[in-house]
């Protein structure tokens, strides 16, 4: 126990100093425990290091998705209401639901009197209408449709009520600690409704663990009902900003203009959330502005280790156990820097019998400069047992036959 604190410090502590965040130790038990520690530690840039945009905004940030970065804030824990931005959560236990089987894309669902009478952007569904759990996930990634959303978290939880209160739980869940949601669509304004632009940062980061949102909010226009009803996406970077793939606008008198926006170029994700900009185009260019320092700034460093050769085995039954590396590098590197990274490897000459499979045998050290950034555990593949009389015989017997 002491032993897994005294990781736990020392990482964070290399974390800190490098303004980087370990993403991919894992094997051992200690180790994976960790790596979930680490996962829930928000790392952030040095503000002294962060630009100055000039976003028109009341807050904003900018995140790298796959370690949780903050790379830009300007009252990023300040609390507002996120108008339709709300659907960003709403979506993720949507999908959370498709993917532990509560619910399926197929499933069919009824529309109740109450969504079909929810007003602001929707699809117009009418009381008793049916559609799939797939369309209505597309009215409200696309055209932010407000019936869908209410018609979706009332089959999943019964009613919007149930399911708001199970928003606000996965809310405290993730550390979202500045967000009340009172319910799923963000088209009343309420002053118990509030999140901030970290918390929508930090949904969204939990959404895009889902990648099949993409198949959604990458659409730019598309058709329900046969062809009928026509639907257009209201993230009008998705034809302006490469790489642009989600997320989410909003917009009330109260909240102004907001947005949670992702892009995703060179194998490196970034989230950039805005709230409260004064109009549709300070909310787009504040993103913009956001991504374009995150990509010209940073990359995401990834390495996977190479197979090791064999460890020799004293009396063992085989002469040598077969090795296995778990886990890999992701780091988030200012550019220019990967070519800094090294790799030191420390393991075992010769390993005395019996191993058990999953035995630590050694360690794959990751280094930038002179620091250690990550470190990957070497097990034994395979269990050996302790060689018998027998053992020796035989393998006696098959060197004088040689």
């Amino acid at each position: 126990m002491k032993k897994k604190i005294a990781s736990i410090i020392l990482c964070v502590a290399v974390t800190v100093a490098l303004n980087i965040n370990l993403c991919c130790v894992e094997g051992l038990e200690t180790i994976d425990e960790m790596k979930n520690y680490l996962d829930s530690v928000n790392t952030t840039v040095e503000q002294s290091e962060m630009p100055d945009l000039k976003i028109n905004a009341k807050s904003a940030v900018l995140m790298e998705a796959s370690t949780g970065t903050i790379l830009y804030q300007s009252g990023q824990d300040d609390e507002y209401p996120p108008a339709s931005v709300t659907k960003v959560a709403t979506l993720l236990l949507i999908m959370e639901a498709i993917d532990n089987g509560t619910i399926s894309l197929t499933d069919e669902v009824t529309a109740s009197s109450r969504a079909a009478s929810m007003g602001g952007t929707q699809i117009y569904l009418e009381a008793g209408e049916i559609m799939t759990v797939d369309e209505l996930i597309k009215a409200v990634a696309v055209p932010s449709a407000n019936d869908a959303a209410v018609a979706l978290a009332e089959y999943v939880a019964g009613s919007e009520e149930a399911f708001v209160s199970k928003m606000n739980e996965r809310a405290k869940e993730l550390g979202a600690n500045h967000t009340n949601f009172k319910n799923c669509t963000g088209l009343f304004d309420d002053e118990e409704h509030f999140t901030s632009a970290y918390d929508i940062a930090v949904f969204t980061k939990e959404l895009l663990k889902h990648p099949k949102i993409f198949d959604y909010t990458t659409i730019w226009m598309d058709t329900l009902r046969n062809g009928t009803f026509g639907l257009a996406n209201t993230n009008k970077m998705l034809r302006t900003y490469t790489g642009m793939n989600g997320m989410k606008t909003g917009y009330t008198k109260l909240s102004g203009y907001c947005f949670s926006g992702t892009a995703e170029r060179d194998g490196m994700t970034l989230i950039a959330t805005v709230m409260g900009a004064p109009t549709s185009t300070d909310r787009f260019d504040a993103t913009a502005a956001m991504l374009d320092y995150g990509f010209a700034t940073y990359s995401v460093a990834t390495a996977s280790p190479e197979t090791q050769n064999p460890v020799p085995v004293i009396k063992g039954k085989k002469e040598n156990v077969e090795l296995e590396v778990k886990g890999g590098l992701s780091i988030l590197v200012k550019k220019g820097q990967q070519k800094n990274i090294t790799t030191e490897l420390s393991i075992s000459e010769k390993i005395k019998a019996p191993v058990k499979k999953g035995t630590e045998v050694g360690i794959l050290t990751y280094k930038l400069g002179d620091k250690t950034v990550a470190t990957c555990p070497i097990l034994a593949a395979e269990t050996v047992e302790r060689a018998n009389f027998g053992d020796y015989i035989s393998r006696l017997f098959k060197k004088i036959m040689l």
